[in-house]
This record gives structure tokens, C-alpha cells and sequence, in this order.
């Protein structure tokens, strides 16, 4: 019976399958792929504000050193779990993925 719960149904590989045996990889998985919602929605209201002048030069150092900190943090934690960047965007159905296909 705990096999069968295993098995993904086609095309259903993107969503979250909590189980007690992997529910800590689980649950980073979630925390991990909404940083990166937020994270690429810092990043695009960052690039609008440096297109539009509001930013100096030592704020603009600031926000892209601290946006690539956090994408090389995203990374350790992707690597110590095991997940991979597409693994994050999660399949919302008939919405489509969450977040944007590069």
C-alpha cells in the first residue's frame, strides 16, 4: 500500500508529496520555493528600479551582492536536499506553474 501512495500519476511529478519518511525535505522544499517567488520578485523590481534611475550606485552594489548571496544560499540548500531548481516550481493545474519558465 505505501508503494502505491508513492507513485506519481503522469503528468502530477511537480506537486508536494508529503510522506512521514521525507516530510523534513518536504517541508524545505515549500520554504525553498516560496524564497524563490520572492526572490525573483525582488530581482524584477530591483532591474525596474535600476531602468528607471531611482538607485545610486552604492545601492545598486547592495541589492545585486545581496540578491547573489541569496541565490548561492538557494543553491547550498537545493544541494544538501537534493532538489533541483525545476523542482521548486510546483504545478498549480489548471494556473500552471508557479513561478516563470526561463
Amino acid at each position: 500500500m505505501r508503494e502505491q501512495a508513492r507513485e506519481r500519476p503522469a503528468g502530477k511529478k511537480n506537486r508536494l508529496e508529503l510522506e512521514p519518511d521525507t516530510v523534513e525535505r518536504d517541508l524545505i522544499k515549500l520554504v525553498l520555493t516560496v524564497v524563490e517567488l520572492l526572490r525573483q520578485l525582488m530581482e524584477r523590481q530591483a532591474v525596474r528600479r535600476f531602468d528607471t534611475g531611482e538607485l545610486d550606485e552604492d545601492q545598486e552594489e547592495r541589492i545585486g551582492l545581496t540578491l547573489m548571496l541569496l541565490d548561492d544560499r538557494m543553491a547550498e540548500l537545493r544541494d544538501r536536499y537534493g532538489l533541483r531548481p525545476e523542482d521548486l516550481n510546483l504545478d498549480l493545474g489548471p494556473l500552471g506553474p508557479l513561478l516563470p519558465r526561463d
